[in-house]
């Protein structure tokens, strides 16, 4: 975690005016696949900006669903990667957690963090860590990259930019406002300050 305490404090559920209740209404549900009743820390947060929030749902609902060509493991992998290079502990706890229930193990997140050239990857999942890596620093994945990742065609290639690109941003602002994590996730003790 880079911040000990949120700059932006999450929103108080029993005082949200009505644009705020409107965007967080689809964690709110018991019986909603969003949220099952629960809002976390960054939802809460985010819901300063109901407009903003109902927005990046929309899209953050694409990038985590079925109409992403990415199988949700591999996707996993390129979220888990964008989180330790962009040094989020709130993006990286949340999505270990995630990645297990999508088949990543311990040993699986442990190589996420080394990176492309650990042993054990298959080529299109080193290419998918090393198109992240690209585009997290250069903002651009090489041609010899974008090579490796033609199994995945024209969508695929698309979906995985989609997905480092989300997820560039969430860690931008879950580092800048300082978002904590939720009581059940532990930080990840490489990611300390």
């Amino acid at each position: 975690m880079r911040l000990k305490s949120p700059r932006v404090e999450p929103l108080d559920l029993e005082q949200l005016d009505e644009e705020q209740t409107k965007a967080l209404a689809p964690f709110a549900d018991p019986d909603s696949k969003v949220g099952g009743g629960r809002v976390l820390n960054i939802f809460r947060t985010l819901a300063h900006a109901p407009d903003a929030l109902s927005a990046f749902l929309a899209w953050g609902n694409y990038i985590l669903s079925r109409r992403n060509s990415l199988p949700p493991r591999e996707r996993e992998i390129v979220i888990l990667r964008v989180g330790w290079l962009c040094k989020s502990g709130y993006e990286f706890a949340q999505h270990t957690r995630i990645g297990k229930m999508c088949g990543l193990t311990d040993e699986d997140i442990a190589r996420i963090k080394q990176g492309p050239d650990a042993e054990g990857w298959t080529p299109i999942e080193a290419a998918m860590l090393r198109a992240a890596d690209e585009l997290v620093s250069d903002h651009h994945v090489s041609d010899a990259t974008w090579e490796a990742l033609e199994e995945l065609g024209a969508k695929g290639r698309m979906d995985l930019a989609f997905t480092v690109g989300q997820y560039t941003q969430v860690s931008m602002f879950l580092n800048t406002l300082g978002i904590q994590l939720e009581d059940e996730d532990e930080a990840d003790p490489d990611l300390h300050p």
